[in-house]
């Protein structure tokens, strides 16, 4: 699209209006935006265009329309992660990354629906209701970032940005079938992002693109990443792009299976099919799992779970009532644990570490690990089991194929592979 506008094939104005009627014919069906500002986008757009015209310099996102997530802030939009806590909240300024997407010329369609306070791997809330996934009504887009992968997926958006603590942006792209990425933590900046980048959180929880392609997603995370001291995991490190020869060189480990969570036939198939992929393209790729990842979903959850039990506890206590059943069920499970003392907490933290010297020390022979992003594809609405290979996968346990990587702080990719047999795509 950003190539079609440089060479004038298109016009800014006839993209924001290809998709706003997209998004007419198609959101009442999925849900997936909460807020469209169709008239502010055009007026963009024929800025935008003014700007070609009098052929001045422009971005390289220039005329593109996208969509951001309703827990990142977009100036004058809904605000609201979800919750009737914060119902008719809007955004005083854009988020950081929000601000550099405007620059770098994408034009904002509006804000899109997630799961109650992110803490869940589907999208449904009192305030906004339910979306569905754009490749069968009956399932989920995922979550939190669900509305933001079904707007993407449904061509409604040509691409955006999700937040991921525990799989948010992957899991909806796994369903949904695009890609997304969850960068290393503070890459792209978290500030403007409800609920805060702070504490414990701050170590597992990211912002980062989505898109329909690999080439899309690398677009987006140029424009969005870079230092901004707002995110207080920032480090002023600079982006190092590999050779293609650089890049055959390392070593890929791959695993279809995490010996604790069984996973579908057909992601066994995309995950073989992905390896041979890369090993006909020139790219070393052996069987290898690391040890210590049921260690790291455990400590993923003392962060994940504990720590946000204790944050979400005293804050929606006495307001039940106004609560999706999904944030509930989340505050049931973390209620029958204990809460966080400082010695617990320290441990957590200094455990934390340990692993990530362990299974980075054996990752120095594998740099590069391919392997499933959950252990199903996108699921009923309602469903919470699954009966695979013989066992029965519970909705916490299915995925931990996401989870490891926020525990550990390492960058996390979903790309979409094969179409399943009820026509979803696997990655």
């Amino acid at each position: 699209m950003a190539d079609a506008v440089r060479r004038k094939e298109i016009s800014p104005v006839e993209l924001v209006k290809a998709h706003l009627e997209r998004i007419e014919e198609l959101n009442p069906k999925l849900n997936a935006y909460v807020e469209v500002c169709g008239e502010a986008a055009l007026d963009a757009a024929k800025r935008a265009e003014d700007v070609i015209a009098h052929g001045n310099s422009f971005g390289p996102l220039h005329g593109v329309p996208v969509s951001i997530k309703g827990s990142i802030a977009v100036e004058g939009m809904l605000w609201e992660t979800g919750t009737k806590l914060r119902q008719g909240m809007r955004a005083s300024q854009d988020a950081t990354l929000v601000a550099r997407m405007r620059k770098a010329g994408a034009i904002i369609l509006g804000v899109t629906n997630t799961a109650e306070m992110l803490m869940a791997w589907e999208t449904d809330n009192i305030l906004h209701g339910r979306t569905d996934n754009p490749w069968d009504l009956s399932r989920t887009a995922g979550g939190s970032s669900g509305g933001e992968a079904a707007a993407i997926a449904a061509g409604m958006s040509a691409g955006g940005v999700g937040s991921d603590g525990g799989g948010s942006i992957r899991v909806p792209a796994h369903f949904s079938g695009i890609c997304g990425l969850k960068p290393t933590p503070g890459r792209v900046p978290a500030t403007g992002h409800y609920p805060e980048s702070l504490g414990p959180f701050a170590m597992i929880g990211v912002v980062g693109p989505m898109a329909r392609t690999v080439g899309d997603l690398k677009m987006l995370f140029d424009t969005m990443q870079g230092l901004d001291y707002g995110d207080t995991s920032a480090a002023p490190v600079p982006v190092q792009w590999a050779s293609r020869d650089d890049l055959r060189k390392l070593r890929i480990g791959y695993f279809e299976d995490d010996d604790r969570t069984p996973v579908t036939a057909e992601t066994r198939a995309a995950v073989r099919m992905a390896a041979d992929a890369l090993k006909k393209s020139g790219f070393q790729v052996e069987h290898f799992r690391p040890e210590g990842l049921e260690e790291a979903r455990q400590q993923w959850w003392k962060v994940f779970g504990t720590v946000g039990g204790m944050l979400l506890g005293p804050m929606t206590r006495g307001r039940e009532s106004e609560l999706s059943p999904a944030l509930k069920q989340y505050l049931q499970w973390t209620a029958r644990e204990p809460c966080h003392s400082g010695e617990s907490l320290l441990e957590t933290w200094l455990q934390r570490d340990i692993l990530r010297q362990k299974i980075f020390q054996q990752m120095n022979e594998y740099p590069v690990l391919l392997c499933p992003a959950a252990a199903i594809p996108a699921f009923k609405h309602g469903e919470r089991s699954w009966s695979i290979e013989g066992k029965t996968v519970e909705y916490l346990d299915a995925w931990s194929y996401s989870e490891w990587f926020n525990l550990l702080g390492t960058p996390a990719v979903v790309v979409p592979i094969i179409r399943s047999n009820e026509g979803l795509m696997k990655p």
